[in-house]
């Protein structure tokens, strides 16, 4: 090497170390740059935007909505409706909007050759035809594009048999056929009314027991009430109302469980799709009377009686001169693919951009659907304006907030399933809570709300602010919303708040990942008797009807708004979020208290330990305390601090979700709350382990049963035990 390379390396290193100590020089000179600081709420926004929001433009979105009916997978809904949504929120102002498609199974009747059921004589002549079409009572009804009354995802058939009347098709329902009764149901038509348990359990249990076909109808007793009239006199189901509904037990699409049915997805074959195997379709009682009237066999008990002016029996089959005649089914449904889209819109948050307050409603209608699902999505569409506006104000929420308008919910929860299914880490990672209006205004007694125990004090004081718009309320001394909620569903010293089950978009959001979610609507008096609003899945679920009885002035789906908006505003802009574990710990010991009542004899007899529950609910209070206390003393300038805090709230409704779905429910996961397996619509504490203790003394394998009982008890005190761990603070 020359004398002068040496000196040009030496100088080339000499170089490097001299900007090497320049640098660290000049960063020790200067001192670490302090946490950010999180901004306090504006405590202004609330007020801002409940004064935003107007009845009149809820009115109008309800006119647009239900001007056609829009059935998923049809034009009006994935295109019109698509299109007009995204017009309204880009007018509105928010940040971005992302449309996400999806091709997923669905299911139609035949449209000219619609479904439908008769009497069918020995000599082969078929009478008391049952209608294919409702009765049009309104203009506008009279569509082409309303699709016949069916359910969907039943397979086309044609069976014929006798008929046994079924009541509502519980499992209770047929042991008691065939245990009390001994009637079999095996190779009969089955015929339930509507009512107590999800439409695709009666199809299950029907199955089960053998019925070759499934007739459901909605019992007068169920829709009615005696001192008023029907449609159009009242909003009372007239004979003619059919209930359109779907028979699909798990969520989303069928052919992709647990995975998103997006571009290039794998799926699986009809064949081994998990679907009704029995023919099912629906019909008005003004069709159900003609046979049940005609029925032979014994009396039904009086609590399995519906409200039409005949003698209920059992069956099987007709009596008198029709006691050779049997019931026939003609179903025409088929299942075909079609493109679905939900629709998402962002405010991006100012300071924690990647935490999620999402709000969601399903846009899709089996007709019109003025109550079951426009009431929510006309109220969302206010909802997103009246934000919009404060973007245009100068207010940016803290954390984002995320709109959904989802499509296909009808048939199985499909556009919100495929969505998290889609984007599940991130939502994992980001989401805060999930915030679900299905039907905002399904009548006009009160408000009321179910979810996640940890957010019912933040849905106690959203509706604490919002003014009631029941006038008679108002002069009674319940000037809120929360006045009258407390007063007609009281709990002790607050309105009654229950678990989720699994009817509405929040499912896939709680028992898949684990997002804390809440369901909220105005409801109707349910003393009256009713199973549900009366004109549900009908032709009849119109804006006339909405506008004429249900509410005339749109002021409860502004109230609605007002909720809704203001617990999406706080749960978006509060340093800390309004999460209490401490109210988590109180329901683990109401459902710990539901196990003990039913199975602490039969568990205790079998060598189950109920203490290591009570152990661990303990630990889990004294966490869910502990956190409250750090809570009650931190530093909101320390932004870490509170980071940690919030995140530690945000992920305890993760820990109470199994690696694995529960015992015959491959969308379900929470293990402390969660639907029955035995009715997808109700909320069941510690569902693995009652689902295993259910009708357990009759299983011929009692030693495999019990085994099973064990392990679905040890999967649950872990679960507790995890939680509470979520909950410490860092080592």
């Amino acid at each position: 090497m020359t004398s002068k390379s040496r000196t040009a390396i030496l100088c080339a290193i000499a170089a490097v170390v001299g900007v090497g100590l320049g640098v660290i020089i000049g960063y020790f000179s200067h001192p670490a740059p302090a946490a950010p600081i999180y901004p306090t709420e504006n405590p202004t926004i609330s007020k801002q935007l409940m004064d935003e929001m107007k009845a009149e433009n809820i009115m109008n979105n309800l006119k647009t909505l239900t001007s056609r009916p829009h059935i998923a997978g049809r034009e009006q809904e994935e295109i019109v409706l698509v299109d007009w949504i995204k017009q309204q929120w880009t007018e509105a102002g928010i940040d971005s909007i992302v449309v996400h498609p999806y091709d997923v199974l669905l299911s139609y009747p035949k449209q000219n050759d619609s479904n439908y059921v008769s009497i069918k004589l020995a000599n082969g002549t078929e009478i008391e035809q049952s209608q294919r079409k409702e009765l049009v009572i309104d203009a506008e009804q009279n569509d082409q594009n309303v699709v016949d009354p069916f359910n969907a995802y039943s397979p086309p058939g044609e069976p014929e048999a006798e008929l046994v009347y079924v009541n509502y098709a519980t499992i209770g329902n047929f042991n008691a056929l065939n245990r009390t009764y001994n009637i079999s149901t095996a190779g009969k038509i089955c015929i339930s009314r509507y009512g107590r348990i999800f439409r695709g359990d009666k199809a299950i249990n029907a199955e089960l027991n053998g019925c070759i076909g499934l007739i459901l109808y909605s019992d007068p007793l169920d829709y009615t009430v005696p001192w008023s009239g029907v449609y159009p006199e009242d909003w009372f189901l007239p004979p003619t109302g059919a209930q359109r509904g779907t028979l699909w037990v798990d969520n989303g699409d069928p052919r992709t469980p647990n995975y998103p049915s997006i571009r290039d997805a794998w799926h699986q074959s009809n064949s081994s799709l998990t679907l009704p195997k029995i023919p099912v379709t629906p019909i008005g009682y003004i069709d159900a009377i003609k046979y049940l009237s005609k029925m032979g066999g014994p009396e039904v008990p009086k609590y399995w009686r519906g409200g039409m002016n005949i003698t209920y029996r059992f069956g099987p089959g007709f009596a008198e001169e029709h006691v050779n005649s049997l019931m026939k089914m003609s179903v025409k449904t088929t299942n075909q693919v079609a493109t679905i889209h939900n629709v998402i819109g962002y405010v991006r948050g100012a300071v924690e951009p990647d935490r999620y307050v999402l709000l969601g409603n399903h846009r899709d209608a089996w007709v019109f659907g003025a109550i079951d699902p426009s009431s929510g999505t006309a109220t969302l569409m206010e909802l997103v304006r009246g934000f919009g506006a404060m973007l245009k104000r100068g207010w940016r929420p803290r954390r984002t907030l995320v709109f959904c308008s989802w499509g296909a919910e009808e048939y199985g929860l499909i556009g919100s399933t495929e969505w998290v299914e889609e984007l599940q880490k991130q939502l994992q990672a980001r989401a805060v809570a999930y915030l679900n209006v299905d039907m905002a205004v399904r009548g006009n007694f009160s408000f009321s709300a179910n979810g996640v125990a940890s957010l019912s004090q933040a849905v106690f004081d959203a509706a604490k602010t919002v003014p009631n718009p029941n006038p008679s309320e108002i002069s009674s001394g319940r000037p809120t919303v929360y006045d009258t909620w407390k007063s007609i569903y009281p709990a002790a010293d607050k309105p009654l708040f229950y678990g989720l089950g699994a009817g509405s978009d929040y499912a896939a959001f709680l028992q898949v990942i684990g997002i804390p979610s809440v369901d909220m609507r105005y409801t109707y008096d349910q003393s009256i008797g009713i199973n549900t609003y009366p004109v549900y899945h009908s032709v009849y679920d119109t804006f006339e009807l909405v506008s004429k009885f249900v509410d005339p002035g749109f002021k409860i789906h502004l109230a609605m708004a007002q909720v809704w908006g203001e617990l999406a505003r706080k749960l978006a802009d509060v340093p800390i979020l309004p999460f209490d574990c401490r109210l988590y710990a109180i329901d683990l010991i109401k459902k710990r208290y539901l196990l003990r009542l039913s199975y602490r004899s039969k568990m205790e007899s079998n060598g189950i330990n109920l203490s290591q529950l009570d152990d661990a609910i303990a630990t889990f209070f004294n966490a869910a305390n502990n956190i409250h206390e750090r809570i009650a003393s931190i530093d909101l300038t320390n932004a870490y601090e509170t980071r940690m805090i919030n995140d530690q709230l945000m992920q305890l409704e993760r820990a109470f979700i199994d690696q694995n779905p529960l015992p015959g429910r491959v969308a379900y996961r929470h293990v402390t709350s969660a639907p029955s397996q035995h009715n997808r619509y109700g909320s069941t504490a510690f569902p693995a382990v009652v689902d295993a203790m259910f009708d357990i003394d009759v299983d011929p394998d009692q030693a495999g049963r019990w085994d099973e009982v064990r392990r679905q008890y040890s999967i649950l005190v872990f679960h507790i035990l995890s939680a509470a761990a979520t909950l410490n603070p860092t080592v």
